[in-house]
């Protein structure tokens, strides 16, 4: 191949990238979108993309996982579960609206995500319009989802990483919400009836508590016509159900060691400490934070297993690290020499290591959907302008070294999930 026609295919791939990206783009959501509430009290917004293909839906409702009833845990996951609880009524977007479905359930809240053909607009609205506001909590219905979800369940708790991180949030938290298991275990599916669905749906699933993302090809006029009218029988709640929750206790100060009894495989460290809320202004400097000590463990470790997270929600989340060891320490080991916060934390923060951080954390946010965006304005009650959620361009490396700071001075809780040796 010659030079010349080598450096015209690479133009020309290009160019079909560029073309690629600018049509995917021109077919997502940008911009500030038309708003309407309705009388109910749900709130919609729409944005008019020409050029997209389908119809992008977003419902959610502003309550999640945080208010399952203690021992209960898992209401609320069975509750989204109820819109679509089968199969066929899952299908149904795929094979006669040519679309998608997806049921997203968060401490924080529930959202459904739909897409169909822009000519099946209406139905798309009003099939998920009916799911919402009139869901099969029977009995027999409860029976069949519980199945479902214990199902999936006895699988996820197989997840040596999962249990891990739930054992840490257990020990950070305790019965604080974000402390028990997001969508319930084996054990508190047992517990739960179809009573205790309706009285959740009652509290929690009412229109004033939501909000609808409309995006695609479409008519706002004609979206709020038709929001009005598919989704106007929705009851509103009597009175708010506020997201407060009695503050859990500081975490003990010695490491917990949890058999593992899931096989065989490597020891697994969780240490985990209290993180920031959605709304705080430290949001875009907890996230810069995680992703410096990401690369500092990754640097001191290569060979484990290892990341850091900053999980925000609408009360203070958790900042955790991760890792995996060979083994497990024994009792001539000290489990705090293992390089976590004080470790990892014991240089300043440099601006080489801020550059870096800022830019990957950037391109994560850059891949945010718009209109998730705008939900969580409403979820977490955002004020963009005031916590750099949108964009990281006022933050300084003295911001993150002073997040740091009062991260390292926090009590943390320690977690050692092994498997132990044979007998």
């Amino acid at each position: 191949m010659s030079i010349k026609r080598a450096i015209n295919l690479c133009f020309s791939a290009f160019i079909l990238a560029f073309a690629l990206a600018s049509v995917s783009a021109g077919q997502k959501p940008s911009g500030t979108p038309r708003q309407e509430k309705l009388l109910n009290g749900l709130k919609v917004l729409v944005w008019n993309v020409p050029a997209a293909e389908k119809v992008s839906l977003r419902l959610r409702i502003h309550a999640g996982a945080a208010f399952d009833p203690q021992e209960k845990e898992g209401v609320m996951k069975l509750l989204s579960e109820s819109f679509f609880p089968n199969a066929d009524s899952r299908n149904f977007f795929r094979e006669e609206l040519d679309g998608s479905l997806e049921l997203i359930c968060s401490y924080d809240y529930i959202q459904i995500n739909a897409t169909g053909k822009g000519s099946e607009f209406l139905t798309l609205l009003e099939t998920v319009a009916q799911a919402v506001s009139n869901p099969d909590l029977s009995k027999e219905a409860a029976t069949a989802l519980k199945k479902s979800l214990t199902a999936t369940l006895s699988e996820l708790e197989k997840d040596p990483g999962y249990a891990a991180d739930l054992a840490a949030a257990k020990r950070l938290f305790g019965t604080f919400p974000y402390g028990r298991a997001e969508f319930g275990t084996l054990a508190s599916l047992e517990k739960i009836d179809h009573a205790d669905l309706r009285f959740a749906r009652e509290r929690l699933l009412t229109a004033d508590n939501a909000t609808l993302a409309i995006s695609g090809n479409v008519d706002p006029a004609l979206v709020f016509r038709a929001a009005r009218r598919y989704f106007g029988s929705w009851l509103k709640s009597d009175k708010s159900v506020p997201s407060t929750f009695r503050q859990p206790d500081p975490p003990p100060a010695e490491a917990g060691m949890i058999n593992s009894s899931s096989g065989s495989g490597p020891a697994l460290i969780r240490l985990a400490t209290r993180g920031v809320t959605k709304n705080d202004v430290d949001l875009a400097a907890a996230d810069i934070l995680a992703q410096i000590l990401e690369n500092r463990l990754r640097l001191k470790r290569p060979e484990s297993q290892s990341f850091v997270r900053n999980e925000s929600h609408v009360l203070p989340g958790v900042f955790i690290i991760g890792l995996s060891v060979s083994a497990a320490p024994g009792p001539e080991k000290d489990a705090m020499r293992i390089p976590i916060l004080s470790e990892l934390l014991a240089n300043d923060i440099t601006a080489e290591e801020f550059n870096s951080a800022r830019s990957a954390v950037a391109a994560r946010w850059q891949q945010r959907d718009t209109a998730d965006l705008w939900l969580d304005f409403d979820t977490y009650k955002m004020t963009p302008s005031k916590n750099n959620y949108l964009n990281l361009d006022g933050l300084a490396p003295a911001d993150v070294q002073r997040l740091a700071a009062r991260i390292k001075s926090q009590p943390a809780a320690t977690v050692f999930y092994f498997v132990p040796p044979a007998a």
